[in-house]
């Protein structure tokens, strides 16, 4: 947050598309005193948000008796209860499931019962000495075994093949990661020096195919998969529940220390190391057979729950089959003990946001003003557990998704950052022109026009560390070629934590950004043409 960025004016008419992501900051003109033309239809609608509104819903969405809206606990539900009550009152439509205005979104949450490894009479660690993901994993009874087999790369593709001529059903095999590569670079399995997809997860859907009853994956900095990964594997973890949630698609799996791996591979490292490096010289695999003492159980509990994406439709006119999707998640972390995490600013403010954005539209349509074309508000459920309420939308759509023209997605907007300290009148924008320099360039204009903010676009560099464009739910329509834009006003010292509290929230501000927001869809609704896309996806 503190890294310095160099401050310019970006001119929009100039953005290239080829890649370099703009990331630098957007100074409105300060010596532009002409008041904005309070004529135009979104600059009216978006006046009806207001800061008392906003701060009325807040109090109510972020107080202790909403016990932090963790997705699928009561105070998510009590939530729902609230914005459907007030979308009821407003006169929305019921698109939802059975007359009602929700989506319904399954989740699987699955814990660790018991997890044990031993090898050769010694018992390791979970967490510690190696790793194995509770949603990857089906429920395995205590099983010993003498033998496993050392299976290169757990490669199976017709150029390359660690399984040809092996029989591995209802074996143990222990793999690398990667593939094989030669001294000039050269993959094997492609022959170029472009890598295979032969991603981890392609190989553990291999292992399941050819019928393994576990797979032991070496890692050669197990210690940083572990931080890397401790969130998600203590406690819960969440998943989307499908149809197709019974049929696991991977074999059961761990991730073990070089440590662990020395342990197996006994007095054979010899043999393992010459057959590593005459896959990766020749191209040519082979299994070598291991016997250690192997003691193994993996015992997962599970539990599904019903959460709900909520839709607020208004109906276009002469464009209507197209469609602007509007989004911000409702849930939050929940509680800890006697601590409620009551996420006000996440996303208690993105939440609210389309609240107020919803009263003022509909009260728009009831007075004979009607968007060209129709705009769904959505709060999606799940983000905390990985985005998963706008990914089961993204791939359950209410609406047809080649008719989505863009998402505008909302995501803490009532504090400012260390950056910005004290200051209102900002705001991150994300992902504006990854897909679409016409999405970069009407934000631009409705800014330049009316809202006059301080555009930041570090967090929208393709090198941001903290990757804020694959975090938060506009990325899951970005995924499949929609223009999308996020905004998002930095991370603070109560993101996360017990004190992000209403209190604490800069209403001014929220107002502000959410008014820049509610024109920003109002354009995209009733511009002539669609968006264009010229952007790639990545």
């Amino acid at each position: 947050m503190k890294t310095y960025v160099s401050l310019f004016l970006l001119l929009a008419t100039t953005l290239s598309m080829n890649g370099q992501y703009i990331s630098g900051v957007y100074i409105p003109d300060s010596t532009n005193t002409t008041a904005p033309d309070s004529s135009k239809v979104g600059f009216k609608i978006s006046q009806n948000i207001t800061a008392e509104d906003f701060k009325r819903h807040l109090y109510v969405l972020a107080s202790d008796d909403y016990q932090g809206r963790e997705t699928g606990q009561a105070g998510i539900e009590k939530a729902a209860e609230y914005i459907q009550g007030h979308l009821d009152a407003l006169g929305y439509p019921k698109i939802g499931v059975e007359n009602s205005y929700y989506q319904k979104v399954g989740f699987r949450f699955s814990s660790w019962k018991s997890n044990e490894l031993h090898v050769n009479g010694k018992r390791y660690k979970h967490l510690w000495d190696y790793l194995a993901f509770q949603d990857r994993n089906e429920p395995m009874d205590t099983f010993i075994t003498n033998e496993v087999i050392f299976l290169g790369y757990g490669i199976d593709d017709p150029e390359y093949s660690d399984y040809k001529k092996n029989n591995v059903k209802g074996k143990v095999i222990m793999i690398y990661n990667g593939e094989p590569i030669d001294k000039k670079g050269k993959s094997h399995v492609t022959n170029t020096q472009t890598l295979s997809d032969w991603t981890l997860e392609k190989k553990l859907m291999a292992a399941k195919r050819h019928g393994v009853k576990l797979v032991m994956v070496i890692e050669e900095d197990i210690k940083k998969m572990l931080m890397d990964n401790r969130a998600r594997v203590l406690g819960n973890s969440t998943t989307l529940l499908t149809g197709d949630t019974e049929k696991n698609e991977y074999a059961n799996n761990v991730h073990i220390s070089t440590t662990i791996a020395q342990s197996i591979i006994g007095d054979k490292l010899k043999k393992v190391t010459k057959s590593r490096d005459r896959s990766r010289k020749r191209g040519k695999a082979r299994d070598i057979k291991l016997k250690p003492q192997l003691r193994v159980n993996q015992v997962v509990s599970r539990t599904d729950l019903l959460g709900k994406n909520i839709l607020a439709y208004i109906e276009g006119t002469d464009k209507k089959d197209e469609l602007i999707v509007v989004t911000a998640h409702y849930d939050h972390v929940g509680f800890r003990g006697d601590e409620i995490f009551n996420g006000a600013d996440d996303n208690g403010t993105g939440t609210t946001s389309l609240l107020e954005m919803a009263d003022a539209f509909m009260v728009a349509k009831k007075n004979g003003i009607s968007p060209r074309r129709s705009i769904l508000f959505m709060w999606v459920t799940g983000e905390e557990k990985g985005l998963l309420g706008s990914q089961f939308y993204s791939e359950n759509p209410i609406f047809p998704i080649e008719n989505t023209v863009a998402n505008v997605n909302v995501d803490m907007i009532g504090r400012s950052d260390e950056k910005y300290a004290g200051r209102g009148d900002y705001i991150y924008v994300i992902g504006s022109d990854r897909l679409s320099t016409d999405l970069h360039n009407i934000n631009e204009a409705v800014n330049a026009e009316h809202s006059r903010l301080t555009f930041d676009y570090t967090f929208n560099s393709e090198s941001d560390p903290n990757r804020f464009y694959y975090r938060s739910d506009h990325y899951n329509f970005a995924r499949k070629g929609i223009p999308a834009i996020f905004f998002f006003s930095g991370v603070h010292e109560d993101y996360h934590q017990p004190t992000d509290t209403p209190d604490k929230i800069n209403y001014e501000k929220s107002e502000h950004i959410a008014r820049h927001i509610a024109q920003l869809t109002w354009e995209l609704a009733n511009r002539e043409d669609r968006i264009v896309v010229d952007g790639e996806v990545k």
